[in-house]
């Protein structure tokens, strides 16, 4: 009974410790996607930082990258950047990749 507590615990703490990881991922994806962003739309260093910031805070309105993609391709194509979603999505991809080898390299 012990070995099947102790294992279930194990579980608990592996599956804790992986959403905790995926949530600092995403984070530090969002801030580097802001920080693409932003370059695109000429902002000063001041209004990229809190770009970054409300970009973090876009990922909290719902589930998955929707709500972030969505604030992005807004902002942008009201900056009048020449983005599609498409170009959005694909700098995602690549910012979790850069994201998770930052976070992984702290660790």
């Amino acid at each position: 009974m012990t070995d099947f507590r102790d294992r279930e615990r194990g579980e608990e703490a592996k599956f804790a410790f992986d959403e905790e990881n995926a949530f600092k991922i995403a984070a530090r994806r969002n801030r580097l996607l802001g920080e693409w962003a932003a370059g695109l739309m000429g902002l000063t260093e001041e209004e990229t930082d809190a770009y970054k910031k409300a970009v973090v805070q876009a990922d909290f309105e719902e589930a998955g990258d929707e709500d972030v993609i969505r604030k992005l391709l807004g902002d942008l194509t009201a900056a009048e950047c020449d983005v599609t979603e498409a170009d959005i999505r694909s700098k995602l991809e690549e910012k979790n990749i850069e994201a998770r080898r930052q976070l992984m390299g702290e660790v």
